[in-house]
C-alpha cells in the first residue's frame, strides 16, 4: 500500500516521485516481482476506505541516491478491509483488500448531457481540452479532476460503483457550478473596462 492524499481513478495515468526509504522498497520490489500496489486516499489525515489498484509503466529517472520518477496507470478500484502501518517483514504498510466490482450499463444520453455541461464550462473558463474517446464506463473517471471537484468529492466518486451514479453525481455538479462560473466570469469582463474611455451617448 501506498497511501496518498489524493484519488487515482481506474485509467488515469500518474507520475509519482519516489524518495522515502519505505517506499523505494515498494516499488523496487514491485518492478522485480512484476506486481501491482495500492494507492488508498488519506483526507484529512485519515486513511479512507477506498483505493486504486496502480500498474508501474515505466521507470522515467534513476537518481544516485536510489529516488525514482515513474509513470503508472490506474486498474481497478479496491476496498481495504484491514490496513496495517508497517507490513510484515517490510518497510511500507500494507492492507488486507477485496475488490470493487463495475455494473455495466448504458450510459450514452447521460454522456451526452455531461459533455454539453462540461463544454460550456470550459467556453466561460476560457479552456481548450479535448477528450478522447473512451473505453465504456469510464468517462466519469477520466474528467474526474477536470471539473472543479474538491478532494473530497472526487473521493465520492470513487467510491460510486455504477457509472450511471458518478455521470449523474457529474452532472448535478456541473448543473450546480455552471451558473456561478458563468456570473463569475461575466463580473471580470465588467471589471476590465472599468478605466477605459467609454463613448456614451447620454439620452435625450
Amino acid at each position: 500500500m501506498f497511501p496518498l492524499n489524493l484519488v487515482v481513478y481506474p485509467g488515469e495515468n500518474l507520475r509519482l516521485h519516489i524518495f522515502e526509504p519505505r517506499y523505494k522498497q515498494l516499488i523496487n520490489e514491485c518492478l522485480s516481482d512484476h506486481k501491482n500496489f495500492g494507492i488508498p486516499t488519506i483526507i484529512d489525515k485519515k486513511l479512507l476506505g477506498i483505493g486504486t489498484e496502480v500498474e508501474i509503466q515505466s521507470v522515467d529517472k534513476k537518481y544516485p541516491g536510489g529516488e525514482l520518477d515513474i509513470s503508472t496507470i490506474g486498474v481497478k478500484r479496491l476496498k481495504v478491509e484491514h490496513f496495517y502501518k508497517i507490513a510484515e517483514g517490510k518497510l511500507y504498510p500494507g492492507a488486507e483488500i477485496s475488490w470493487l466490482t463495475e455494473n455495466a450499463e448504458q450510459t450514452h444520453e447521460l454522456i451526452g448531457h455531461v459533455k454539453d455541461l462540461l463544454k460550456r464550462l470550459h467556453q466561460a473558463l476560457g479552456i481548450t481540452k479535448k477528450f478522447a474517446e473512451t473505453p465504456k464506463n469510464s468517462f466519469s473517471y477520466e474528467i474526474g479532476h477536470h471539473i472543479g471537484l474538491s478532494l473530497k468529492q472526487e473521493y465520492h466518486l470513487l467510491t460510486l460503483n455504477q457509472e450511471s451514479k458518478r455521470l449523474s453525481f457529474i452532472k448535478k455538479h456541473l448543473e450546480t457550478i455552471l451558473p456561478v462560473v458563468m456570473e463569475t466570469e461575466r463580473l471580470k469582463a465588467r471589471a476590465k473596462l472599468n478605466g477605459h474611455y467609454k463613448n456614451v451617448i447620454p439620452p435625450k
